[in-house]
């Protein structure tokens, strides 16, 4: 009862102690971090092995296996191990004890991937090593298209131009795009010819890698003048490459055009994706380690800078959407033109 009695002998003291506690409470809410999904702190590091053209079981036997039995050896203070086979990649999951450095498990992980690329099969790259959250969930998703551009170059578009204006966000942590098509330099050969010719695939592999180099030739000082040189090593256009010879039978030279043809095209699409029934591209924009807070996110990603005019495609449209976020106003379509 003594603070009742002490309210009333000084009813200022407590109505001035009432507004601090009002203007504190309202300073903490305006700071207070708002997100979908709290912080999760697992510490876990993801491997991501790659190898074109090996089946599921061979990844098992071959990379799979091996990565897991080097991980137990060199890795300190693992709980379990999770693994995932699939045709040409396999991804590994490395659950370290709660409490445990997650940056030197990245570490010691890195470390164990080195020497085994020795005994992988021939032409193995080293894998790609993640730190893993249940947190890191894609908070945006930026939808590309357009009507009039190739699939290829709306993946060239989100890819080479979109992320790294994004990249400036803090916090921001952006895989490659969904759908399009990935821009490759194909070689189709024709069976019949090479047949014909007493060649096959390897040969014209070989013939490629030999003629289509990167030679750096320094310079050359005439006189009083210093002069860089340029070396003729590789193609300085697509077409280019159907001229590079391949053998010399005889007196007669078969060049590249003369049994396949190189064509600028695209990797296998693996994934479509449809807006306002044209094909685009779904760049989707994740935060780290639930440092990434939805409404921060939003507006900091729409504000951020596009890129200069010059660099924008014709009638190239982009859409944001807030993923699993319904009070989120509509966002803008930006349409650009050069």
């Amino acid at each position: 009862m003594w603070i009742v009695r002490l309210a009333l002998r000084r009813p200022y003291t407590f109505v001035v102690l009432a507004m601090v506690i009002l203007l504190i409470g309202v300073l903490t809410i305006r700071q207070m971090a708002t997100d979908i999904y709290p912080a999760i702190d697992i510490p876990v590091v993801a491997t991501i092995w790659t190898y074109t053209g090996l089946s599921p079981q061979e990844m098992e036997g071959r990379i799979t296996t091996q990565f897991e039995r080097a991980v137990t050896t060199t890795v300190r203070c693992i709980e379990h191990i999770e693994s995932q086979s699939l045709a040409g990649i396999a991804v590994v999951k490395v659950y370290l004890q709660p409490g445990s450095s997650v940056i030197g498990g990245v570490t010691e992980v890195a470390a164990a991937a080195q020497p085994l690329l020795q005994s992988l099969p021939p032409g193995a790259t080293a894998p790609g090593i993640l730190q893993y959250s249940a947190s890191d969930t894609a908070i945006l998703q930026l939808a590309i298209s357009s009507p009039t551009l190739a699939e290829q170059q709306i993946y060239d578009v989100a890819t080479n131009f979109l992320r790294p204006r994004l990249a400036t966000v803090r916090g921001a942590q952006l895989p490659l795009p969904l759908g399009g098509k990935q821009r490759q330099i194909v070689v189709d050969l024709d069976p019949q010819k090479l047949f014909a010719w007493k060649l096959s695939p390897s040969d014209v592999s070989a013939a490629i890698a030999r003629q289509n180099l990167i030679a750096p030739a320094g310079t050359v000082k005439i006189g009083l003048q210093e002069y860089a040189i340029r070396v003729n090593a590789s193609p300085d256009v697509v077409a280019g490459f159907n001229d590079l010879p391949v053998r010399t039978v005889g007196t007669t030279t078969v060049y590249l055009k003369d049994i396949a043809y190189v064509r600028d095209g695209f990797a296998p699409q693996t994934n479509v994706v449809v807006i306002d029934s044209n094909k685009g591209a779904l760049l989707p924009v994740a935060g780290h380690m639930g440092r990434a807070r939805s409404t921060s996110w939003r507006k900091r990603v729409r504000h951020c800078p596009p890129s200069r005019q010059r660099y924008r495609p014709t009638f190239m449209s982009r859409r944001c959407s807030i993923n699993r976020c319904s009070c989120a106003p509509p966002c803008r379509v930006w349409y650009a033109r050069r």
